[in-house]
């Protein structure tokens, strides 16, 4: 019987970009002025796969169940922070929550609030502000927020 040839031999047997018999072959990355050479121009530079772009894949990968209960737990903690969000926005007065609501949500400039409601810019800026110090106040007061924070 004939001796069996390494797989690192067969592979870089093979012609640089494929090979004629359909076998794989790597193909050098680059050469040292940093240029890709000898590989085909819409393959890939190597795969050590027989599916041309599996490395795409292993971006995708299956996450773990502490990955998963992890997610879970900040989906939660998201889900809470907008309900408690929700609350402390009811508690500011109309005029506040529709500024607010302008300048975060809609993402309007204060100048553009103050052409909108006939105000000056510094009348909006003032507005926003102080709803923001109330959320402050109101997050802090239930707990929702640490003071250090």
């Amino acid at each position: 019987m004939g001796q069996a040839v390494p797989l690192v031999h067969q592979l870089f047997a093979a012609p640089i970009g494929g090979s004629s018999h359909g076998g794989l072959a790597l193909a050098p990355l680059d050469d040292l002025d940093g240029t890709m050479k000898n590989c085909r121009k819409n393959a890939p530079p190597y795969s050590m796969d027989c599916s041309p772009g599996i490395e795409n894949h292993a971006m995708f990968l299956v996450q773990s169940p502490e990955d998963l209960i992890i997610r879970e737990i900040d989906e939660a903690a998201e889900e809470l922070l907008l309900e408690h969000l929700a609350e402390a926005i009811s508690q500011l007065s109309p005029t506040q929550a529709r500024r607010l609501h302008a300048r975060f949500t809609l993402e309007k400039k204060f100048r553009e609030i103050a052409t909108d409601e006939g105000i000056s810019g510094s009348c909006a800026c003032d507005s926003v502000t102080g709803a923001l110090k109330k959320l402050q106040k109101i997050f802090t007061k239930n707990g929702w927020l640490e003071k250090g924070d």
